[in-house]
């Protein structure tokens, strides 16, 4: 990897970092975005707590949508499984299907106001790409391979874990990355229904008309998906590499 991408990428870790925990230092920056003495610095609550509840919704929900969808998308790769591919198709559809403020305003009457509709709203959305990456993975391993992984005396079980996983697993990589990134603009939403994150920075500006707020909160949400993207990606490079694939 290049020296200058990297320092940049640092750069910008060391700056996000900066600016969550010591805002304060940031104010002159924001002052010109404020009309009648407004406060430049979002100051109902901790920036960088907002930041940590933010993430851990967003990787909560991804962690959910990947074992649902890995699972999912193995399944319907089997031979006992593949009448229920259309069916799962749907199925995983449903969330990119409905706008996650739809979900919410379904899920909150169910489970309260907080985080629990926030989770299921992102659950929905990020079970897509990770489903489609899934089958594309799986059935882009070369039947050449497997016949050879059979002839070696391996359960279907064993290709699957040994053999098919491994080899469709910087495909799906690439889908839980793709999941993570919209999610994490996705979760703003969530501060509608009371979960903690950084959309209350942004839901404060729109309120007071403070355009110093919503760039603070739209900025640190951009900042995240840039660097938690370019982190994923390196993964996928790193397990592309190790199975001797050319990094997509």
């Amino acid at each position: 990897m290049r020296a200058g991408p990297v320092l940049w990428r640092l750069a910008a870790l060391v700056l996000l970092l900066v600016f969550i925990t010591k805002p304060q230092l940031f104010a002159f920056v924001f002052e010109p975005l404020t009309i009648n003495n407004a406060p430049a610095i979002y100051n109902q609550g901790s920036l960088f707590s907002l930041t940590l509840a933010h993430l851990g919704t967003v990787f909560s929900a991804a962690l959910a949508s990947t074992i649902i969808a890995v699972t999912l998308g193995i399944f319907v790769t089997r031979p006992s499984g593949l009448e229920f591919l259309a069916l799962s198709r749907s199925l995983v559809n449903i969330g990119q299907t409905f706008p996650p403020i739809a979900v919410l305003a379904i899920a909150v009457p169910l489970v309260g106001f907080g985080e629990k509709p926030t989770l299921i709203a992102l659950f929905l959305y990020g079970l897509l790409p990770i489903f489609e990456n899934t089958l594309s993975g799986l059935t882009q391993v070369s039947p050449l391979t497997l016949e050879a992984a059979k002839g070696m005396g391996m359960s279907p079980r064993r290709r699957l874990i040994e053999v098919e996983l491994p080899l469709a697993l910087p495909v799906i990589l690439a889908g839980i990355r793709l999941s993570v990134v919209i999610n994490l603009g996705t979760a703003t939403i969530g501060s509608t229904v009371a979960a903690k994150g950084l959309g209350e920075v942004i839901i404060a500006g729109l309120q007071s008309n403070n355009m110093a707020f919503i760039l603070q909160g739209g900025l640190v949400v951009a900042l995240l998906a840039v660097l938690i993207s370019d982190a994923l990606m390196s993964v996928e490079r790193f397990a592309a590499r190790k199975l001797g694939q050319a990094p997509s």
